[in-house]
């Protein structure tokens, strides 16, 4: 569980509008197309793209950052990696950075989207950036 994922991504709007669709129930479904249910505190559970993704929140910092323990499914019992959203004004827009570490071995390839069922960019990037406009 060494490697990890990092992703700069841009957006068109600002950070509390980025921040507001990862951490809005309803504003997740929209952009993602499965269902989601997010308490939004710090230690609140969140359950994303119908059940698939599951975790907790610990750390909210709004408009700013999100830390997440993030699990899929299909992973082991017991196996959480942690999710670093961290959202920095430039100009009009947003740079959101993202890190995603402590994942299984295996993972890679279907997180960093070289599989053609799964990935960041494929899951979150795109739909996100065409539901912010």
């Amino acid at each position: 569980m060494s490697i990890a994922i990092h992703e700069e991504i841009n957006f068109r709007t600002s950070p509390k509008r980025v921040y507001e669709a990862l951490l809005d129930a309803k504003q997740f479904s929209a952009f993602s197309g499965g269902a989601a249910e997010i308490q939004r505190e710090a230690g609140g559970a969140f359950s994303c793209f119908d059940g698939v993704v599951t975790g907790r929140n610990i750390e909210l910092v709004p408009d700013r950052r999100i830390v997440q323990a993030w699990r899929i499914k299909m992973w082991p019992q017991g196996v959480y990696s942690i999710v670093t959203f961290e959202l920095q004004a430039q100009g009009t827009g947003t740079c959101l950075t993202m890190d995603h570490v402590g994942f299984p071995d295996a993972m890679p390839a279907h997180l960093n989207g070289e599989l053609p069922d799964g990935g960041w960019r494929r899951q979150y990037w795109e739909p996100l950036q065409k539901y912010l406009g």
